[in-house]
């Protein structure tokens, strides 16, 4: 018979608990707050039946845009033919976790507030924009003698008394 086509096909191992982390949902899964507008990862607990969102959606990285008492809302993009849609899910808290995808940005932006008040305390104007890795400076090789190379004329007598 062919292989079926339902809801949790092929998540044998997608949907498994990992090695060592069976057992009790850590309690800091179910205080986490989300806010509207933080990024989140959906990682799919098998443990947990209710609220599982589709296995399509497990692994992406997705936007809260609506909390609830036990879910939230994630808005996702997803590729359908040649589009690319919003779809817009709830997913309860077991299966989803804060994503690290803006935080050198959110890292950044404390650091340049830094350099911006220490400049302004010295009274210098900075430019905390980032700027592309410019081209290698150039060098000239010292104690290396320039050496002409010529080929070797084609003889064609030399070459036929080799034999085939």
């Amino acid at each position: 018979m062919p292989a079926g086509h339902g809801l949790r096909s092929r998540t044998r191992d997608s949907f498994s608990r990992a090695f060592r982390k069976k057992g009790t949902i850590p309690l800091t899964t179910y205080l986490r707050t989300y806010h509207i507008g933080d990024y989140v990862d959906v990682r799919v607990n098998g443990a947990v039946h209710k609220g599982m969102p589709h296995k399509f959606y497990h692994g992406r990285t997705g936007r809260v845009w609506n909390v609830t008492k036990r879910a939230i809302g994630v808005e996702i993009n997803k590729q359908v033919g040649n589009r690319i849609i919003r779809k817009r899910i709830h997913v309860r808290i077991e299966h989803v976790m804060p994503s690290r995808c803006n935080e050198e940005f959110r890292l950044r932006k404390v650091k340049n507030d830094q350099l911006k008040a220490e400049a302004k305390a010295k009274g210098e104007v900075i430019s905390t924009k980032r700027k592309p890795e410019g081209p290698k400076p150039g060098f000239i090789v010292e104690g290396a003698s320039l050496e002409t190379v010529t080929p070797i004329p084609y003889d064609v007598v030399n070459d036929l008394k080799g034999g085939y």
